[in-house]
């Protein structure tokens, strides 16, 4: 028996194109590449996402659920959904229809490979059979507890073939911690854990958990932070009457579990669990949208950076993408006055030193990067690699910016935003 790992949603294998060995030496060498690259998510954030290479792309995200606020509503009524803490396989399979892995929220994600097996009789195939393995990682609302169900689906045999009795392993764990002191309790099934094609027919979803008592992280910057990478590995052997070639199987992917108990955030007594990877805190463009101006300043900051204030040749500003996402300034307060600070002073000097009347109506300054961001206006006083002038003000209605201030407030609090570089946010544009 030869195995092959694949992608989920890859074209079933046919005999006729495999009995031309062209066709098995293309598969073989996919097979290789794919087996000894487990990969991070291109967003991830923290220590982990040095610890192995990342995907060549970001990974597929949810669209979360329209805001409608009521039109009356004031800054402080809006409300941010919360975000999902669960994901059926059917959610995963077409999350992946284009990318390697698919985001929920910090709370849900997936990713998956196909495994195709060819079976031979003196070197000459004879039948296939292939399954998909699905591993969906979610954590409830304040638990320290992350869990992984793997899904086995789309099993398919045809000609002759020893898949009924063929031994499929799954073997999901930590592999790596920061700090590499820290212990973890373990549920669900024991890993490894191996069913025969046919017992996976029958019982085709299993869960394993990994939870991590508060007290083990780092104690710098306040939040007793340890992060984690998971690896999900599955690998197969054939039945007695046939043998398994030297590919049987492999990582299918990496996961960045990470837990948190910083005071500021909810749940602070114990803390909790999330993804370490960054999602989008997503501003509006409707015309109902209480945060609408905020969104077209900083829809203007991406796409027509030239044009915005203060003026700046090359300005490209960070938290459109996961290699240049936003840090939450939570901890140092005079920095976010600078922010503040450098922020108004350009208001003043390219709307005027009476914008916040001069229009007719309320007006405050709105400043993308954020104040409470690491990468707001100052972020050049304090790194030698940013460029100054590389953020954008506009003056706008007071009740938009406080609107989505209160947004990015909840945003913090929902996600488990953590100060400093080890965590990071992006900000996406809807309509």
């Amino acid at each position: 028996m030869e195995s092959y790992i694949r992608p989920v949603n890859a074209e079933p294998l046919g005999l006729a194109a495999l009995q031309r060995q062209s066709t098995r030496s293309a598969l073989g060498s996919l097979s290789k590449e794919e087996g000894i690259k487990a990969l991070l998510p291109r967003e991830t954030v923290g220590p982990a996402r040095t610890f192995a290479p990342l995907m060549a792309e970001e990974s597929a995200r949810d669209q979360s659920p329209i805001r409608k606020p009521l039109s009356t509503a004031g800054p402080a009524a809006v409300t941010l959904p919360e975000p999902p803490r669960t994901m059926t396989p059917q959610e995963c399979v077409v999350g992946l229809a284009t990318k390697v892995s698919y985001i929920k929220s910090r709370y849900a994600l997936c990713s998956g490979k196909q495994f195709d097996q060819v079976w031979l009789r003196n070197g000459r195939p004879v039948g296939t059979s292939h399954f998909d393995v699905l591993a969906i990682g979610t954590i409830p609302a304040n638990s320290r507890t992350i869990t992984i169900t793997y899904h086995f689906t789309d099993f398919t045999a045809a000609g002759d073939n020893g898949a009924a009795a063929m031994g499929i392993t799954t073997k999901g764990g930590i592999a790596q911690s920061w700090p590499s002191t820290a212990k973890y309790t373990q549920g669900g099934v024991s890993m490894p854990y191996t069913r025969t094609w046919s017992q996976l027919l029958g019982t085709d979803t299993f869960k394993h958990t990994v939870t991590a008592a508060p007290g083990q992280g780092y104690t710098g910057m306040k939040a007793d932070l340890l992060s984690a990478v998971y690896v999900p590995n599955i690998s197969i052997k054939a039945p007695p009457t046939w043998t398994t070639e030297p590919i049987t199987g492999g990582d299918l992917f990496m996961l960045p579990p990470r837990w948190d108990k910083a005071e500021y955030l909810p749940n602070a007594a114990a803390g909790a669990a999330t993804w370490a990877v960054v999602t989008p805190l997503r501003y509006s463009t409707a015309t109902d949208a209480p945060e609408r101006e905020v969104a077209l300043h900083i829809q203007k900051a991406f796409t027509q950076p030239g044009k915005t204030q203060p003026p700046m040749a090359k300005k490209n500003v960070p938290g459109q993408n996961a290699d240049a996402p936003l840090t939450r300034l939570y901890w140092d307060d005079k920095r976010r006055e600078q922010n503040r600070n450098r922020s108004v002073y350009n208001c003043q000097k390219y709307f005027g030193e009476d914008y916040a009347t001069s229009a007719g109506y309320d007006r405050e300054c709105d400043e993308y990067p954020m104040a409470a961001t690491y990468q707001g206006s100052v972020w050049s006083d304090h790194d030698g690699l940013a460029e100054p002038g590389n953020f954008s003000v506009m003056a706008l209605k007071k009740e938009h910016n406080q609107a989505a201030g209160n947004l990015l407030g909840q945003f913090y609090n929902k996600n488990r935003i953590l100060d400093g570089p080890d965590d990071g946010f992006l900000v996406e544009i809807t309509s």
